[in-house]
This record gives structure tokens, sequence and C-alpha cells, in this order.
């Protein structure tokens, strides 16, 4: 685990997001530091995505402030420096590896040794030719990444980059992120799979739009007394719903 920068990486105050009628988010505060995994963690449909589409600038938001490195989230001057993996990989079948990795860096100019850079990187080097319908799951997943990579941001948040891998995957992807975190970046990765937050620095653990906590993992074992972080998140919630 990584030693987090004092200076935020994202402060979002009182944040609220409408959809429907009804509020998919609701007054939602929290800060991610720098240099740190923050596991965004709760079932699904409690509003993981539609938080993470609000740092990065692409949702719509009724009320409150989401400030990213320090600026607005969406502003222009975070373009290179935020890098976003949605939940279904974001590649062309019909392109390589390469290809997939440089029309994305294109939008950013960078230059053919950062794409490779960014190939390297999620250990696809030797697949750098294959085209993406040639590719596994996992593989796919990676080339979304490399694509997020190539610009070299500071912050990756990552959209449940996991779902549906198998356990030796899922294992060698959150080496790659422990990896990306010790060279300085900011990860949020989200999951509704509790025993990934093992990984992570710091929890934000939702339900329902709302934002139930932000601790450690440690922290939520002693504030629960449960030892498994399941059992802990489900303690929470029964502890929420008698308050």
């Amino acid at each position: 685990m990584t030693a987090p920068s004092s200076s935020p990486a994202i402060a979002i105050e009182h944040l609220r997001v409408d959809r429907g009628g009804r509020q998919v988010l609701q007054d939602i505060s929290l800060t991610v530091p720098k240099g740190s995994i923050t596991g965004l963690l709760g079932p699904s449909g409690c509003g993981k995505t539609t938080l993470m589409r609000s740092m990065v600038g692409t949702q719509l938001t009724a009320a409150g402030t989401v400030r990213v490195l320090g600026d607005e989230a969406g502003s222009p001057a975070l373009r290179r420096r935020v890098g976003y993996v949605t939940q279904a990989p974001s590649i062309y079948d019909d392109l390589s590896v390469a290809d997939n990795v440089s029309y994305f860096g294109a939008m950013y100019g960078c230059s053919a040794a950062e794409v490779e850079a960014a190939i390297s990187a999620v250990g696809l080097s030797e697949h750098a030719g294959n085209r993406g319908n040639q590719l596994s799951g996992g593989q796919r997943t990676r080339v979304s990444l490399a694509c997020a990579l190539v610009s070299d941001p500071e912050l990756l948040v990552l959209d449940e980059p996991t779902v549906g891998l198998d356990p030796v995957l899922r294992a060698d992807l959150w080496t790659q992120f422990d990896a990306l975190a010790k060279q300085g970046r900011t990860l949020i990765v989200s999951s509704h799979v509790m025993d990934e937050a093992e990984h992570c620095d710091q929890l934000l653990l939702m339900r329902e739009g709302r934002l139930l906590a932000q601790l450690s993992p440690d922290e939520l074992r002693a504030e629960t007394g449960e030892s498994s972080l399941e059992n802990a998140f489900l303690a929470l919630i029964r502890m929420g719903e008698k308050s």
C-alpha cells in the first residue's frame, strides 16, 4: 500500500445528482488523497458509476461541487491529467492493440514512444499486433487501461475493471493497480466485490445513493468488530438502519 500525499486529488462537497425525478446521489461529501488507491464499493445500482462520472466531469449535477486536482471536474485543463476506464472495455475490435492505444494517444498528441510505454505498462507488448476481437476479456480490459494511461494521467478512475474476470486475472490487475499507485498516481477503483477492498488504502462505502463511510479497511473492521470486510460492510449498513 502507498503513502498518500496531504493534498487531496478529489474534493467533493454536498454533491447531488437527480435522474428521472429521483435523487441518484444524495448529499455526497468526500476527499480522495493523492498517491493512493481508493476503493469505491457498494451493491450494483447504488450510484458508483454516477459518482465516478461526476468525478471525470461527464455527469450533470443538481447541486454541490466536485474539484479534481485543484480544478472543477471536467475542466479542459484536466483532459490529459485524468484517465477514465469505463465498465465495458472501450476499444475497437477491428484495430490492433497498438492502433487502439495510438488512436487515443493522438487525442493528446502522444508520441509513438508514449504509446509503446502504455502498452508495456499493462503487459501487452507481445500482443501489440493483435486485433481487439482476438483478445481475452482480461486483455481487453488491459487495452482499455493502456488507452487511459497513454496520456500519463495523475488520476485514474476505473469503473468495475475486474467484473467478469476469473480470480487469477483479477489478482493480476490489482498487482498492476498497486504498481501504478507506487509510481505516484491516484486510483479510484469501483467494485461490488468486498474482498477487493483489501487492496485499497481507503474505502468509500455506498448504498442507495448515499456515502455510508470513508475509512480504511482496518478502520472498518475496528468500527464494526468484524474480521471479514463483507460482514463489516453489512454490519455498517445495520448500524446505519438503527441510527
